[in-house]
């Protein structure tokens, strides 16, 4: 649970990635929050319920897109049926 003051946003708050760091992993892509969400370099995040979310970085103008476009995994499943 976050002790902060003010308290963070919780993992389920539309602002949920304005929560403080806890621990940090550069060198791996990762930060943990504390309210549990992991955010990762590319600006995807995964959510204490398993929730994805996809990364919302712009692709720069003009750059490749490096392999196929990602799905997040719910839109994969209605789409499987």
């Amino acid at each position: 649970m976050c002790r902060h003051i003010p308290t963070c946003p919780t993992a389920s708050a539309p602002d949920h990635l304005a929560a403080h760091v806890v621990t940090s992993h550069p060198e791996q892509g990762w930060s943990l929050l504390c309210n549990g969400v992991v955010i990762f370099e590319d600006t995807g995040a995964l959510l204490p319920d398993g929730e994805v979310e996809a990364p919302h970085r712009p692709n720069p103008e003009g750059s490749p897109v490096d392999g196929p476009a990602r799905v997040p995994a719910q839109r994969r499943l209605e789409t499987a049926g």
